[in-house]
């Protein structure tokens, strides 16, 4: 199973044979797909960011978040909801914008898997 991440508005370029899962809090209407709320920031780190966006202590609350969950049990988890198809991770920002999907990335990637933005 290869893992992407990718955001909505850029599913209509993703095969129908890569599953998508939103890892967001609330996917955007009209989305039927997968969720996985795993992944998702929590309301307060949210809140937070719309407050005052700080990306340096964003990454820091949120990998100390990644940090504490187990990237075999999630990875078993996103096998199981895709019945171990491809998945793309997806999440609302443009691919060059700061979004945890990113972050998401990146702690998969330390733990020995190849996760990479979709790219046409």
């Amino acid at each position: 199973m290869k893992i992407y991440t990718s955001y909505f508005a850029n599913l209509k370029n993703i095969p129908d044979d890569v599953i998508p899962i939103s890892i967001c809090r609330k996917p955007p209407g009209g989305y039927n797909g997968l969720e996985y709320n795993g992944l998702a920031p929590s309301s307060s780190l949210l809140s937070a960011w719309k407050k005052e966006p700080n990306e340096k202590a964003y990454r820091k609350v949120f990998g100390s978040i990644l940090n504490r969950l187990d990237h075999r049990m999630i990875l078993g988890d996103l096998i199981h909801l895709s019945g171990g198809r491809d998945i793309v991770l997806v999440c609302y920002e443009g691919s060059s914008k700061f979004c945890h999907r990113h972050l998401v990335a990146e702690w998969f990637n330390k733990h020995g898997y190849d996760v990479k933005e979709w790219e046409e």
